[in-house]
């Protein structure tokens, strides 16, 4: 009974302590006071002192990880943000491409109703009477539909272009988002895992001592 007691207090002093780096620097200034107020032998004195040399060592490693890899975040935010702006301009750049296809499309759209009438007009004109005039007539459509079909394959080859690219470009910003993506899921993980690794190092690094001795030793204190 009496030494689960004991577990409990200490438990319960331990999580007056806090977590983390206010855990270790209330652990060490416990150390300290009670370094500086217990009676002991020299070898003792220098055993508590390396001992609070090491905690302090302990603790300015944790904080110099803990920067390094805030450091390392915000470069890795920074990349992110540039490569947002990369795919906007893309994006942009896609649109204005988008709208040009749609105005060529408009143009083969009236060349080919241009043809249409051409067509119904050349039937017309090989209906009249005066052949040499229709046929002097129909090859001058012709001509100019030959003209017009040439620029109907020539917009149709630029429109099958402008598809194939614009597929191409909406690939690719789906692989710059998926990758976007990807760079904050591992800059969050790596956070965590850097903050758990810092504190769990730390903790079993530090020796366990009797902390009902030291607030025994802070109350003699004079004040």
């Amino acid at each position: 009974m009496i030494a689960e007691e004991e577990v409990i207090k200490r438990r319960l002093l331990i999580d007056g302590d806090g977590t983390g780096d206010d855990r270790r620097i209330n652990l060490l200034l416990r150390s300290f006071l009670k370094w500086c107020n217990s009676p002991g032998t020299a070898e003792e004195d220098n055993t508590a002192l390396n001992r609070m040399l090491l905690q302090l060592s302990q603790s300015e490693l944790a904080s110099e990880k803990f920067l390094l890899g805030s450091q390392t975040s915000n470069a890795e935010l920074n990349s992110y943000e540039e490569l947002n702006d990369i795919i906007k301009t893309r994006v942009e750049s896609a649109k204005k491409e988008i709208e040009e296809a749609k105005e060529s499309f408009k143009a083969a759209k009236e060349v080919r109703k241009n043809r249409v009438q051409y067509n119904v007009l050349a039937k017309v004109i090989k209906e009249q009477p005066d052949r040499k005039e229709t046929l002097k007539n129909l090859d001058e459509i012709k001509a100019e539909l030959a003209d017009l079909e040439g620029k109907r394959r020539e917009i149709e080859e630029k429109l099958d272009m402008r598809r194939k690219r614009l597929h191409l470009l909406n690939v690719a910003i789906h692989d710059f988002i998926e990758d976007a993506n990807e760079i904050k899921q591992q800059i969050d993980s790596n956070e965590a895992a850097s903050a758990d690794m810092a504190a769990d190092s730390i903790d079993l690094l530090i020796e366990p001592f009797d902390l009902e001795d030291v607030d025994d030793n802070a109350m003699s204190v004079d004040p």
